[in-house]
C-alpha cells in the first residue's frame, strides 16, 4: 500500500524532490504523493507540475500523511520543523535517497534526510535529520553531516570529516579529510576546505575564510 506524502516547499526544490519521488515510485512504488504544503499566498490551490497546492504549514495536522521539507537554507528548514513540529506532535516524516544514489549499508541516516541522484555515500557514515544532499555528491568514510545541514550540487565531503548542524556548503565546494565545518555556517560555492571553519560565519576562497560572522 503506498503511503501519502506532503512536500513542505513548493519552489524549485521541491519540483526536484516531486522527480524524485517519481523516480523512486518507478523502481518501487512507495509513495502517494498528495501535494506540496507552501506559506506563499499566491500559489495557494493551484497546481504545480501536477501536483496541487493544499495549504500552509499551519494546516499540517489536517492530513494523515508523511512530511518531507524541500527548503534549501538550513536555518529556514530547522524553523520550519520546530513550527510544524509544535503543530502536530505525533507528524511523521519521510526518508527520500534517489534510486542511483550509491551507498553502502555502513551508514546511519536520519528521518526527513534527502539525498539526491547520482550521489555516492561510502562507509561508516553519520547523516543526521533533515539533512539535504543535492545532486552529484560524495561523502567520504566517517564522515558526519549533523541535522539540517545542507550540501548544494556537486560538493565534495573527505573522510573524518564534521559538517556542523544547520550549516550550508554551497554548490562545488571541497573539504579535505580531517576538517570541521562549524554550526550554523555557510561556505561559498566553489569554496576549498582546508581548514576548520568556525560556528556561525560565512567563509568563500580556496582555501576558505571566514568573511563575516553572525549571531
Amino acid at each position: 500500500m503506498l503511503k501519502n506524502l506532503i512536500i513542505i516547499g513548493a519552489s524549485g526544490f521541491g519540483r526536484e524532490v516531486a522527480w524524485l519521488v517519481e523516480r523512486i515510485n518507478k523502481v518501487c512504488p512507495t509513495w502517494n504523493l498528495i501535494g506540496f504544503i507552501d506559506d506563499a499566498d499566491e500559489i495557494q490551490g493551484k497546481s504545480i507540475n501536477g501536483y496541487a497546492v493544499l495549504g500552509k504549514t499551519e494546516d499540517v495536522s489536517k492530513f494523515d500523511a508523511y512530511f518531507v521539507c524541500a527548503v534549501g537554507s538550513a536555518k529556514i528548514r530547522e524553523q520550519i520543523i520546530n513550527r510544524i513540529t509544535e503543530i502536530k506532535n505525533d507528524i511523521q516524516f519521510a526518508t527520500l535517497i534517489d534510486p542511483s544514489v550509491e551507498m553502502s549499508e555502513l551508514i546511519n541516516i536520519g528521518e526527513g534526510t534527502i539525498i539526491c541522484a547520482h550521489s555516492i555515500l561510502t562507509v561508516n557514515i553519520e547523516v543526521g535529520k533533515h539533512v539535504i544532499i543535492n545532486l552529484d555528491c560524495t561523502v567520504g568514510h566517517d564522515a558526519v553531516l549533523q541535522d539540517y545541514v545542507t550540501l548544494y550540487p556537486s560538493v565534495n565531503v573527505s573522510g573524518i570529516t564534521n559538517i556542523g548542524h544547520c550549516s550550508e556548503l554551497g554548490t562545488g565546494v571541497q573539504i579535505i579529510q580531517m576538517k570541521t565545518v562549524g554550526n550554523y555556517s555557510i561556505v561559498g560555492a566553489g569554496a576549498v576546505i582546508a581548514k576548520d571553519i568556525p560556528d556561525k560565519c560565512t567563509a568563500v576562497g580556496s582555501p576558505a575564510k571566514p568573511i563575516k560572522y553572525f549571531e
